[in-house]
Order: C-alpha cells, then structure tokens, then sequence
C-alpha cells in the first residue's frame, strides 16, 4: 500500500492527482490545507508522498518545509508549483534528497513521471526545473558588468592617470575613485593598473598609443 498527502488548496489540481494517484488501486489518499494538517498527517504515516503546492501553503520559508522533511526522514516529496525561484530550488535540492520538481504549467507526463520516480525511491527533476537551476549557476558564474563610470575609470588608468587626477577630472573625492578602483579590479580579477591595462586592450576600450606601461 502506498500512502499520499495532497498538500494543494487548488481543488482542481487535487482532483486530477487524486485521478492520477488512483490508478494505483492500492493507494492511499490524505488530503490536507495547512502545515498543522501536513504535520499531524505525516505522524500517522510517516513514510508517505507528499505533494505539495508550496507557494499557495503557508509555509514562511524553505527553512519551515526542510525541518518538517528532516523530522520525517522517511517521506518523500514531490512539489508541484505554478512558480518557483531559482534560489529555493538550488537550496531545496542541495539540502535534501528527498524533494522531486514539477511545474504546473509543464506536460501531464512529467506528473506522472515524478510518481513512477519517488515509488522506484528516486528523485525526479521536469526539465524547466533543471533549466532553471542550470540557468542561474551560469548567470553567477559570468563576471559583473562594469558601469559606464568603472568603465571610464579603467581607460583613465590605462592612460596613466593617477587616482587624484581621475578624481579631479570627474569633480569626485580621490576616496571615491579609490572605491570605484577597487570595485573593478575585484570585477576583473586583477589586481594591478598593469592587468587593467590590458583588459582596457582587449576590450577595445584604448588604443596602444593612448597609454602607458
């Protein structure tokens, strides 16, 4: 017999699961609106599947749902939202192997997909979700920008201008160069004006003869 907690306050998503779930005629269905019900569920069936809507639930945070996971080790958890952001899934996922991913908006098959997944003790990721996830480690994985200033700030360096006279220049504070200019080095990866010399070279910003060594 296999036991499931329907943690969905959308009833028509309850009822096409319920339909999906009862396929299985030896399934178990337990239906819950909120984290007291989820909780009180899973003390009477504590190796249950746990589907769950977590942003139409009233958990506060992810720390909520991974204590209530780490409490009852022996559940496993299909969640099964409209939306959910590229930090709580990386942390979700890190923090436990017990949480499968499916979208709401993604193919009927991925639903089912995740079912046959976590009765085989497997985790299940649909495909936007591993997107997602892959998406933003490649967003923080490219260097910041420079601003238009930080910019203006390297050429000026790779000219041969000194702090103070970049500060004069720009009407700024040499102390507010000083931070623009470390502000730049920590973006490139550098450390003296010699390396922004030649990013300023690579990145068209100069032209040999506009600087010094």
């Amino acid at each position: 017999m296999k036991e499931y907690i329907l943690a969905d306050n959308q009833e028509l998503t309850r009822f096409a699961l319920e339909g999906i779930i009862k396929k299985d005629e030896t399934a178990v269905v337990y239906r819950t609106i909120d984290k007291v019900g989820l909780v009180a569920l899973l003390k009477e069936h504590e190796a249950s599947v746990v589907v769950l809507d977590y942003t139409l639930f009233d958990f506060q945070d992810e720390d909520q749902l991974l204590i209530i996971a780490e409490r009852f080790s022996q559940s496993s958890w299909i969640l099964l939202s409209d939306e959910l952001t590229p930090q709580f899934l990386r942390r979700i996922l890190y923090a436990s192997h017990q949480f499968s991913v499916v979208f709401k908006d993604g193919p009927l098959s991925e639903v089912r997909e995740a079912f046959n997944a976590v009765n085989r003790h497997t985790r299940y990721l649909s495909q936007r979700a591993l997107e997602t996830i892959i998406t933003q480690q490649q967003e923080e994985e490219k260097p910041d920008i420079l601003t238009q200033t930080e910019t203006e700030i390297v050429k000026a360096i790779a000219q041969g201008k000194t702090t103070k006279e970049i500060a004069a220049e720009r009407f700024s504070s040499v102390h507010t160069v000083t931070t623009h200019r470390k502000n730049i080095f920590r973006k490139l990866g550098i450390n003296t004006a010699h390396e922004a010399v030649k990013y300023a070279l690579r990145a068209g910003l100069i032209d040999p003869s506009e600087f010094y060594i």
